[in-house]
């Protein structure tokens, strides 16, 4: 494969996945409400 053929690949993938993580949660705020549920769950099912 050609490097800017490479350098196009990684920039589409880069683009997706911060679209899918972006979409997700909304902002850095929401992200944390996110992080701290999976925290909850976490705990809750070590008991």
């Amino acid at each position: 494969m050609k490097t800017s053929t490479k350098r196009l690949a990684v920039l589409v993938l880069a683009s997706a996945l911060t679209a899918l993580f972006s979409s997700g949660c909304g902002t850095v705020h929401g992200f944390g409400h996110d992080v701290e549920k999976v925290g909850d769950h976490i705990e809750h099912a070590s008991r």
